[in-house]
């Protein structure tokens, strides 16, 4: 969207006007003082005004007059002076000389009268000279026109003496009148122009001053900000780094790889010299250390370092179960001078707790004095409970997988014995499913795939390679929980067939789906024969309890005993005196 402005004529032509006479009046550029410049933009615009006046009085009268010819040649000067940087020459020529104007005429002679002269000249160029002069200069002008009204009858022509009409005494008051009552009036304006400089002076100060306190305060806030956002920035790298070595030493599930990954996670993250872990060992006497980063750590390790508990700065946390820091470990008493790093300059060791027992110890060293604060004490505090928790999983896990794993076994043992026992009491090998009729097997077949699909519990599968004599077969094992307790095998009738993928696939499902039903077949029928077994004991037991002397017990005893064996002898004999 375009927005048309229309511009009025009568404003182009005031801007016009505008920038011509800031063109004519503007002072020099050398003048910088307001108070100055202005005076000598007030000299141009007088001065171009006078000339242009008397220029064109000249131009409208017939006769030749030499007092405008006088008065242009001073304006158009003082106006020539008021565009440079003597200025104040052209004020001083201008008041002096407009002035002068009222006297030369008495001394020749040419004035009509001295009242005259003086009463229309002398009031207008003080006026004028007042704006235009400094205080100093203005009064340098006064005392002069004051002096020369004096004088002006001594060297004045007789004849302006002679005249009935002169009234000296009035003349010389007025110019007298005008030119105290104007230096008073510049006189007040300079004090109240010194007052408002002064003013403006002590205001500047203070803005000065509250612009340098307020510089520093915004320094100071800066220097604070950015040292807040480096804390922060750097508590943020901290507590990333934290959340990065957390999330890496968690994915190790191997209690021997969590030392290594912390130690040389944290060196790496940190740009520590020396990292090393130590694990108190089972009597609680020694920290033997477990992994190491540097060089000198691996020296250590190769000759199974450990430290004695309460030897040293690990030793101490160790024993204690409590942070130890030497940020000087040449004034520290606890430090123990380790000849592999030599380099260690202050050393924090931090304990690895788990539950309330210490486990182990973090140990970080620097080549650098004084290199660890109460933020890095933290954050390490937090990596070492971080390796302690994850220390504690790894363990917890490896004895939940050997616990899964030993329970595996028994389990499968267990399938296994049963399965057998199954399989040596069923009546029959198993059963053929051969066009449309279900046929029981005498003898268990001793087919390769069979015999390979029983060893291995993967699926065999052999093709026709073109024979026709040669059927297509497929050999899948049943298993349950890993244990092969069978073996399903499909024979095609088509000589030609070859057995696609997603077949096979459904063979697998269905021998699984087999499986998990003669399980809990299996158990059903173990369940039945346990629960028809409680049922005769609970009969037995209820018919022997009825009988109230020790004669029908017996009889009701070995009677029952006879009924639930079914066909046996049963003999009750009591214990003799001779066999005691």
């Amino acid at each position: 969207m375009t927005i048309e402005q229309k511009t009025n004529p009568r404003d182009m032509d005031e801007r016009f006007f505008a920038r011509a006479w800031r063109f004519l009046t503007d002072a020099h550029p050398s003048v910088t003082e307001v108070g100055e410049r202005r005076r000598a933009q007030l000299l141009s615009a007088l001065s171009l005004i006078l000339t242009i006046s008397f220029t064109w009085a000249i131009l409208s009268s017939v006769a030749a007059n030499n007092t405008l010819n006088l008065l242009i040649s001073l304006t158009l000067l003082a106006y020539i002076f008021s565009r440079t940087k003597y200025y104040r020459a052209g004020a001083y020529f201008f008041s002096f000389g407009f002035t002068s104007l009222a006297y030369i005429p008495i001394y020749i002679g040419t004035a009509n009268s001295i009242d005259s002269s003086i009463s229309s000249i002398v009031p207008i160029s003080l006026i004028l000279a007042s704006a235009i002069l400094s205080q100093r200069g203005f009064l340098f002008l006064a005392i002069a026109a004051v002096i020369a009204t004096v004088r002006v009858t001594t060297y004045a022509d007789p004849k302006y003496l002679l005249d009935p009409n002169l009234t000296f005494g009035r003349t010389y008051g007025i110019v007298f009148s005008i030119a105290a009552i104007l230096y008073g009036i510049n006189a007040f304006r300079s004090s109240v122009e010194r007052a408002r400089l002064k003013e403006v002076q002590f205001i500047n100060t203070e803005l000065k001053e509250l612009t340098t306190n307020l510089e520093t305060r915004v320094n100071d806030r800066t220097r604070e900000l950015e040292k807040a956002n480096q804390q922060t920035s750097r508590r943020a790298a901290q507590l990333q780094t934290i959340a990065e070595l957390s999330h890496s030493i968690a994915q190790v599930q191997n209690p021997s790889e969590i030392f290594p990954t912390a130690a040389t996670l944290i060196s790496e993250q940190f740009g520590f010299y020396h990292v090393g872990v130590f694990l108190v060992d089972g009597n609680t006497e020694f920290a033997i250390l477990q992994a190491a980063n540097s060089e000198g750590g691996k020296r250590m390790l190769e000759r199974g370092h450990r430290l004695m508990l309460g030897t040293g700065v690990v030793g101490f946390a160790a024993e204690t179960g409590k942070p130890r820091i030497a940020l000087d470990v040449g004034i520290d008493p606890v430090f123990f001078n380790n000849p592999d790093l030599p380099e260690t300059r202050s050393e924090v060791a931090l304990p690895l707790i788990s539950g309330d027992k210490t486990i182990g110890v973090l140990d970080v060293q620097s080549t650098e004095p004084g290199a660890f604060n109460e933020e890095d004490l933290q954050v390490l505090s937090t990596l070492a409970n971080q390796v302690a928790i994850a220390l504690e999983n790894a363990r917890l896990l490896s004895e939940a997988r050997a616990s899964a794993t030993q329970v595996q076994e028994v389990y499968n043992e267990f399938v296994r014995t049963e399965w057998s026992r199954a399989a040596r009491n069923a009546e029959q090998a198993g059963f053929r499913y051969n066009i449309g009729r279900i046929e029981m097997m005498e003898t268990p077949l001793q087919d390769a795939g069979i015999v390979s699909a029983v060893q291995t519990g993967k699926m065999v599968s052999s093709q026709t390679n073109g024979s026709e004599e040669k059927r297509a077969t497929v050999a899948v094992p049943v298993k349950l929980r890993g244990e092969v307790i069978g073996v399903l095998q499909i024979e095609s009738t088509d000589s030609s067939r070859t057995w696609r993928e997603n077949e096979l696939s459904l063979m697998e499902a269905v021998a699984e789906r087999a499986a998990l039903a003669m399980e809990n077949a299996r158990l059903f029928q173990d369940a039945r024969r346990r629960a028809a077994k409680e049922k005769l004991i609970s009969e037995a037991t209820s018919r022997i309890s009825g009988s109230l002397n020790i004669e029908n017990i017996l009889q009701t005893t070995a009677s029952e005993l006879e009924r639930v064996l079914g066909g046996s002898e049963v003999l009750i004999q009591f214990k003799s005196k001779d066999s005691a």
